[in-house]
């Protein structure tokens, strides 16, 4: 092949794999465009040798969208290409509800693989076990190695009442264990506490001699921001001394409901700051009508705390408005923006900024960074909490067993109880025997035209009374606060 049609081909590769290399003002455009022409020449002239040798036909849009996927893999795990029908079914999420399991993924370091960062609470996969870090080795028999996350979300989004079969490696564990789910329509509740009342509502006083409150933030959307000042409201009217925020597991979500969160704790000083290499910087900074900015406060968080979850620590941590207690974020602090391709037949979506803290570090763990460096956020000196696998699996069963009955299973109908086997019934008839003549208590007797209220089943893998190291170092962190004698009042500076 010619030199002259060589070139003419790199202009036209360049024009489908990188148009925004051309646009005016942007840095690929200041590079020299010898060096631009030699780089497409390159990439043709393999492009070429793969259509004419590689074992089997191959298509060249294929090629090309291969190519695109690998760069943007290889910047970082939030950065892909979305084609023409991964880009409309992206669009029919977007336009309104749509069917899933429940689950933010990303991909993981060292396997290539998809990881699960969050099952959000009350989801078909946070009620079949699916835990935070596990590795989705499988999805319908098809490996996911090499899976971009995007693919992941398209492959595991359908329509409400389909099932997905997902082979998954629990962290620790030797042996991948299959979980077969239901997608069903995704509306889950972002604000929670520890306990239930007996209405099924959230108690958020934990400890009501200290008048400690405790909310649990599942995911930042739009309505969280209003749902914690309510919850903070109520602690208010029953004498709230201190709060525990936990964000533990929480993979993040909205960028102004981390804002306005940050905000109810916060009156004055910068939130967050998103910085760029070719992008306006932009501060995000508390207002000054905060009811809440003298709360003393703890926040949990852990390895899947990501995003939205790190903003919010962050800033309360760079204003020493909360003591952190937990184990080091996952460190996602990056901006993506959807860029159109092929007249908007397909986007880019690119990392183009990162979010900073208040003290100007960066949140973001990008894919060289070292466990040195300085990314996400790490727990107050004397703070840190780290949980090895079973123990986390053990919290996650604790938490799931307090979670699920507050979900809107409340109004759902009874099952029958199930028919007793023949030696359950032997034992129950001994223990009738046995206890015939122990005096009972003032309890009137049962009314026979009653029917006897259905038994409460716990989950099969529901865990046994846990203790939670985390929350009781948080407790005692915040109960030295409240009982520490009050400083007294600084002099007012003099006037110049």
């Amino acid at each position: 092949m010619s030199r002259r049609r060589r070139i003419y081909l790199a202009l036209a590769a360049a024009a489908v794999v990188s148009p925004l290399c051309w646009v005016a003002g942007s840095l690929q455009a200041d590079k020299p465009r010898d060096e631009m022409m030699e780089l497409y020449g390159l990439f043709v002239d393999a492009v070429e040798k793969v259509e004419a040798n590689y074992v089997r036909p191959v298509n060249r849009k294929e090629l090309l969208e291969s190519a695109l996927e690998g760069m943007l893999q290889n910047l970082d795990q939030h950065s892909s290409y979305i084609n023409m029908g991964e880009w409309q079914q992206f669009r029919k999420q977007i336009e309104g509800k749509f069917g899933g399991i429940g689950i933010q993924v990303g991909i993981d370091g060292d396997s290539g693989r998809l990881r699960v960062i969050s099952p959000m609470v009350g989801t078909p996969a946070y009620e079949a076990g699916v835990l935070a870090g596990d590795i989705i080795l499988e999805i319908d028999g098809h490996s996911t190695e090499g899976m971009s996350s995007d693919k992941a979300v398209e492959t595991l989004t359908g329509r409400p009442g389909t099932e997905v079969e997902l082979n998954v490696l629990h962290e620790g564990a030797e042996q991948p264990t299959p979980i077969k789910l239901t997608r069903a329509i995704i509306e889950v509740p972002s604000v929670l506490g520890e306990n239930r009342q007996k209405d099924g509502s959230w108690d958020y006083m934990l400890d009501k001699d200290k008048k400690i409150g405790y909310i649990r933030i599942s995911n930042f959307v739009q309505s969280t921001g209003e749902d914690v000042r309510k919850a903070l409201d109520a602690l208010k009217d029953q004498g709230v001394k201190g709060l525990i925020l936990d964000l533990r597991d929480d993979p993040g979500g909205l960028l102004s409901a981390a804002v306005e969160v940050s905000d109810l704790f916060l009156s004055q000083g910068d939130i967050v700051s998103t910085k760029g290499r070719n992008t306006i910087p932009k501060s995000y900074v508390a207002q000054q009508d905060s009811p809440f900015e003298d709360l003393p406060m703890a926040v949990l968080i852990n390895q899947n705390s990501a995003s939205a979850s790190e903003i919010v620590s962050a800033a309360l941590q760079d204003h020493k408005r909360a003591t952190i207690v937990g184990h080091r974020s996952y460190g996602k602090g990056s901006v993506q923006n959807i860029m159109e391709l092929e007249d908007g037949n397909s986007v880019l979506k690119l990392t183009v900024a990162s979010y900073h803290r208040p003290s100007g570090e960066n949140i973001h763990r990008f894919r060289d960074a070292k466990v040195t460096d300085k990314w996400g956020v790490t727990p107050d000196e004397g703070m840190e909490v780290k949980l090895t696998p079973a123990e986390y699996r053990d919290w996650f069963l604790a938490r799931r067993a307090k979670d699920l009955p507050a979900l809107a299973k409340l109004n759902a109908p009874k099952k029958p109880v199930e028919a007793q086997s023949d030696a359950e019934k032997a034992a129950e008839n001994k223990e009738k025997v046995e206890t015939k003549d122990v005096p009972k208590d003032d309890k009137p007797p049962a009314d026979p035209t009653k029917p006897e209220p259905p038994k409460v089943v716990a989950p099969p893998d529901a865990a046994p009374p846990f203790v939670d190291k985390v929350l009781d170092k948080a407790l005692e962190a915040l109960k030295a606060k409240i009982d520490a004698p009050a400083a007294p009042p600084a002099e007012e500076k003099k006037a110049a």
